[in-house]
């Protein structure tokens, strides 16, 4: 785990380091209306990072398996409306998140870790599935965001 969460805060650090050197004209361009900007999409990602940080937590607690509260995100990123957001404000609040994710799983036991969640019906993993697919998540959107 100590690998995933190295991998998680090295993301963190780069992707906002490159978010915070790109124009508002970069950050705010939209190929279409469907599709989200780079500022929409590290909205994506503070809504991912709310959602899973009371995942991370909740599951230690709950009754397992712990079942996987979907949430719509389309309809998160319209609601919140990043793309008019204070873009230095937005890696503020995702940098502050990922530490206090990073802190809840440093502080995971291997049988915390082992605890089974329902991300599906009848889709059973474990929490530590579940903490890796979402720094691979980060490390998908973080590309999109990268690529000028």
């Amino acid at each position: 785990m100590q690998d995933t969460i190295l991998k998680l805060e090295d993301l963190v650090y780069k992707t906002s380091k490159t978010i915070l050197e790109l124009e508002e004209d970069v950050l705010s361009y939209k190929i279409s209306e469907t599709k989200w900007s780079k500022k929409e999409i590290l909205g994506h990602l503070i809504d991912s990072a709310m959602h899973n940080l009371q995942r991370f937590t909740e599951v230690q607690f709950e009754s397992k398996p712990y079942v996987i509260r979907k949430y719509n995100q389309n309809d998160l990123v319209k609601a919140n409306n990043y793309q008019e957001y204070v873009v230095e404000n937005m890696v503020e609040f995702w940098g502050a998140l990922n530490t206090q994710i990073a802190f809840v799983i440093k502080n995971l036991s291997r049988e915390e870790l082992d605890y089974k969640v329902n991300i599906d019906v009848g889709n059973l993993k474990t929490l530590d599935w579940l903490i890796v697919d979402y720094v691979e998540h980060i490390g998908h959107h973080s590309k999109q965001i990268l690529k000028l």
